[in-house]
């Protein structure tokens, strides 16, 4: 008969390759949205640039997707998806039916009050978040972005309650149906983008409205699926529900933590707004190119691991619960340093291929590169971020990573007076990489001062590999990346076939790299 260790290791070892096989499907997904929303920006970029009219849309986006992290997939399902867990495993269906019943009612009575708030005061929502307009005497600007606000703000409840239908899915291992939902918005802002646009009178609205649509087509989208694994919510407003009380108590704190890079984003979006017209869209630019290895890596891991790691403290196995830690933080540093290096040299090539067409001029094209390498200096910082949170957030811990993320904002906002100086927006978006950095940081050590996180054998090599192999990637790109200036003469298709002749040279040599050097899969389990 094997030993106790050896079923613990074989036991280990499923649930691995149980959370690859998820996290793969959600990477399809993700990419597929993320190939969407490239195609999205690319043709925001055609046809409005970053002008005037693109910066008041993308403060208008931007603060409902603001609040959406606080009520959505942010500190919602971060204290939503531990209780719901634990309800799966120790309650009968009924109970779990009730719980989803009541807090799907009572999420979306607090999301319809605040709709009808933000509708109703948008004008004033608009000059806290972007004083810069007024103050630099863009009264035009001002009210374009509080009229498409109204267009977008009830995008906040809709998105919510698809972000709350999510997290009951993914909860019952249905990855992929919230993972492609994104793709939905993407679709709606092209198609708006292209064909309505020309029938408004303000051209740029065409992209507030291509929102609203998305929000509904995303909600519907995901009922049926619902109501397959018998999970519909009848929606009850119950403040008393042991369940909602406690999810709500959890959610508080919640909101501040989760939503630190959100709050810092609007922070820059704040202070971009004092600076020259276009800062605003260069952020938005370069932050998109960030945030493709962002999701496809690190919110890909954070998604798979939350409800494993919420269901390893419901089962009371602190050593499967670090191990899942431990091969989260192993898989965020394998694709994450690569692809901070990566896009830090190929900033100016990335940002010429994709966006340097239509309306986008070669110095948007310059400046934008100048906050995507700041912003890609980060991007490890945010990725680690994203996987050890649900650390904290599994064990019904909300308060400790509050207190993180208290100090990782208050770090980024003195940065960000003192980088703003000397470099522009760029300052603006380096802040942010610094502050996300003592965020991880915080969090790692946290865990690991606690227990509840304890490194494997084998990091050190691990790392000398990545590294060593990064190194032969970003050689290998610079051996065959033609002068820059000369990106800008080429035609869109040539470009881009030359983009992607890099990123697949680059991964291919990564790869060899790592398999010459000794890496096999097995250095990513215990």
């Amino acid at each position: 008969m094997p030993d106790k260790e050896s079923m613990v290791e074989e036991d280990t070892n499923k649930r691995q390759d149980s959370l690859v096989k998820s996290g793969s499907v959600v990477s399809a997904m993700t990419m597929i949205s993320r190939v969407f929303g490239l195609i999205r920006d690319m043709v925001i970029a055609n046809y409005f640039g970053a002008g005037s009219g693109a910066d008041a849309f993308f403060v208008a986006f931007r603060i409902p997707n603001f609040f959406r992290r606080l009520f959505g997939e942010g500190a919602f399902s971060q204290a939503f998806i531990p209780v719901l867990s634990e309800y799966k495993a120790h309650q009968q269906f009924a109970d779990v039916k009730a719980l989803v019943d009541r807090v799907g009612g009572t999420l979306g009575i607090i999301l319809f009050a605040l709709t009808v708030i933000g509708v109703v005061a948008a004008p004033i929502i608009i000059y806290l978040f972007a004083f810069g307009f007024a103050y630099n005497d863009e009264h035009e600007k001002l009210a374009l972005a509080s009229e498409m606000l109204r267009i977008t703000f009830p995008y906040l409840m809709l998105i919510s309650l698809t972000a709350f239908s999510g997290a009951v899915l993914n909860t019952y291992g249905k990855f992929a149906v919230p993972a492609f939902t994104p793709v939905l918005l993407n679709l709606s802002l092209i198609v708006c983008a292209i064909y309505l646009r020309p029938y408004l009178s303000e051209p740029v609205t065409a992209l507030a409205w291509g929102v609203l649509i998305a929000g509904v087509a995303q909600l519907t989208y995901q009922l049926p699926y619902l109501a397959q694994i018998n999970m519909l919510p009848l929606p009850r407003i119950d403040w008393q529900h042991e369940g909602v009380r406690r999810i709500f108590a959890l959610m508080l704190p919640a909101m501040f933590g989760v939503s630190v890079g959100q709050i810092n984003l609007l922070l820059d979006t704040l202070l971009a707004s004092f600076l020259q017209d276009g800062s605003i869209s260069w952020l938005y630019y370069s932050d998109r190119l960030l945030e493709l290895p962002l999701a496809l890596f690190g919110i890909t891991i954070a998604t798979v691991i939350l409800p494993n790691l919420s269901a390893r403290f419901a089962e009371k196995t602190p050593d499967e619960f670090s191990r899942t830690l431990d091969w989260a933080v192993k898989m965020v540093c394998l694709f994450g340093i690569p692809a901070s290096v990566a896009l830090i040299y190929l900033a100016e090539p990335l940002i010429t291929a994709l966006f340097f067409h239509g309306e986008l001029t070669e110095r948007d094209v310059v400046m934008s590169a100048y906050s995507l390498q700041a912003y890609a200096f980060g991007l490890l910082g945010h990725m680690l971020v994203k996987v050890l949170a649900p650390g904290y957030f599994a064990r019904q811990d909300t308060r400790t990573p509050v207190r993180f993320g208290i100090i990782a904002m208050v770090s980024n906002m003195v940065l960000n007076l003192i980088l703003i100086w000397h470099m522009a927006h760029a300052g603006l978006a380096l802040a942010t990489s610094l502050s996300a950095f003592l965020n991880a940081g915080l969090l790692f050590f946290g865990l690991k001062r606690s227990g509840v996180y304890r490194i494997s054998k084998g990091w050190l090599w691990l790392l000398v590999r990545i590294i060593l192999a990064s190194a032969v990637m970003i050689g290998l790109i610079a051996w065959l990346n033609p002068d820059t200036s000369t990106w800008y003469d080429w035609k869109f298709w040539y470009r881009m076939m030359v983009l992607l002749l890099l990123c697949g040279a680059g991964v291919a040599g990564y790869v060899l790299a790592l398999f010459v050097t000794g890496f096999r899969l097995k250095h990513m389990q215990h």
